[in-house]
């Protein structure tokens, strides 16, 4: 038996093959299938099966497209309300994979047809399960994700609640050496504090994981019903696409023109330019949007960008465009894409560079905005006249912001700031906007 976990750290996901006498299994597969045909290849192995664990939030699953290609039967809880051809897999159904046994457990927590698939040996031994989203390393899965979307839609409180039921009744009775493989590390905005483990076994999280010690319901609820991340604008968009299933992504991403660097683009439709932050201040398009292509670019193009937004895409080279591309469908955000576009050749709006000197000088001569998170703020401001308006939320209250004095935009090392502060540059023209990139850190560092 073999079991292979696939990890893209950009959206900090694993998916998972497993492996018996020449069969294959996926679980939770990303939007790009071909690691699983390369490692099946690999061992000589057909795939004949696709899990779904839940209608994800987070990242466009392949598991339409694997079916379309190698027949693999989709097999998915029949609470999900899949309009993909499909077997349902709820508590009590097998998958035998020759001699080793793939059960369902239903466990709702983080959505209310998620699942997870407890793996059973040619021994009969219990040796792994593969949680999704319920359990993660040191934590469980948020339950405020399906409160307007899915085929079932619930409450946070009412799925948490269910968290609870599941974790205690469905997970925490397991034996205690059974390998623990999650859908996410971490980084995911689908938990609040994953290990930096990839693994773990159900010991280690009776033993770690908060989620999991002794508490009453209503302590559970409370818990993990606080503090959780900011919910990026794709989520809702992906748990239906992944609902339905999405188109194959090669033959979606090759659909995407690329345009001719002269070309003018049209003012009413954002332009995400992706070019390292010196270039970009440079000389860039009006109104454009400098998300540098990054570790986590696909997570801020879905929480910049609304879900039906179309956008052009620049880029500084066609390498550099096929990469952004593949990680646009990875959330679903291809089919947005109107255009590609090579560093344009009428780019000529720049931004100021900041005098750092005279703003330390007299800080109270600066609006400074802190683009960070609210839990992140919470913990330690900069500035203590900062005014926080979180990345995501940035479009939405451009308004809030003072046109008196020079505007200041920082976040926690220099990478959400230079998105934030184009983004302001493109609607307030009365006053200089500066980035004040990564020097951030010497003011976190003084205080």
């Amino acid at each position: 038996m073999i079991i292979q976990q696939f990890y893209d750290k950009g959206l900090a996901h694993a998916s998972y093959a497993v492996i018996r006498t020449g069969k294959m299994i996926v679980i939770d597969p990303a939007r790009d299938p071909q690691p699983y045909y390369d490692f099946a290849a690999m061992h000589t192995a057909d795939v004949v099966g696709v899990i779904e664990t839940h209608p994800h939030a987070d990242f466009v699953s392949s598991h339409l497209e694997i079916h379309e290609t190698t027949g693999a039967v989709i097999y998915c809880s029949k609470l999900t309300g899949a309009t993909y051809p499909h077997e349902t897999f709820d508590d009590g159904d097998v998958i035998q994979l020759n001699d080793i046994k793939l059960k369902a457990i239903n466990t709702p927590g983080h959505s209310p047809d998620s699942i997870c698939i407890l793996l059973v040996d040619e021994e009969g031994k219990e040796v792994a399960v593969f949680t999704g989203d319920t359990l993660f390393v040191g934590d469980v899965g948020r339950p405020d994700l399906r409160e307007n979307v899915g085929n079932i839609t619930a409450k946070k409180e009412e799925l948490a609640k269910q968290m609870y039921l599941s974790t205690r009744h469905k997970i925490m009775t397991l034996p205690r050496n059974v390998i623990v493989y999650p859908a996410h590390g971490p980084g995911s905005l689908c938990g609040k504090n994953m290990s930096p483990d990839l693994q773990s076994t159900i010991g280690r999280e009776l033993l770690e994981n908060y989620a999991l010690q002794l508490m009453d319901e209503f302590t559970f609820i409370k818990t993990l019903t606080s503090d959780q991340p900011f919910v990026p604008n794709y989520f809702g968009y992906d748990v239906e696409l992944n609902k339905s299933g999405a188109p194959a992504m090669q033959r979606n991403v090759d659909k995407v023109p690329m345009i001719d660097a002269d070309i003018q683009l049209q003012d009413d439709i954002t332009v995400i330019d992706s070019r390292p932050k010196p270039i970009f201040r440079a000389g860039h398009l009006k109104g454009a949007i400098n998300l540098q292509d990054g570790e986590k670019f696909e997570t801020w193009l879905g929480s910049i960008l609304q879900a039906d937004e179309k956008f052009y895409l620049v880029a500084d080279d066609e390498e550099s465009l096929d990469k952004l591309l593949k990680k646009a469908a990875k959330i679903g955000y291809e089919s947005n894409i109107l255009a590609t576009q090579l560093s344009p050749k009428n780019a000529c709006e720049i931004l100021p560079d900041l005098d750092l000197a005279a703003f330390k000088a007299d800080i109270d001569k600066y609006t400074t905005i802190d683009v960070r998170n609210e839990s992140e703020v919470s913990g330690s401001k900069a500035f203590d006249a900062a005014i926080n308006i979180p990345l995501p939320q940035l479009r939405d209250r451009l308004n809030e912001i003072p046109t008196t004095k020079p505007i200041v935009v920082h976040c926690a090392a220099g990478y959400r700031s230079a998105a934030a502060a184009s983004i302001i540059a493109g609607y307030i023209t009365d006053v200089p906007v500066y980035d004040l990139g990564e020097v951030i850190t010497e003011f976190f560092g003084s205080r």
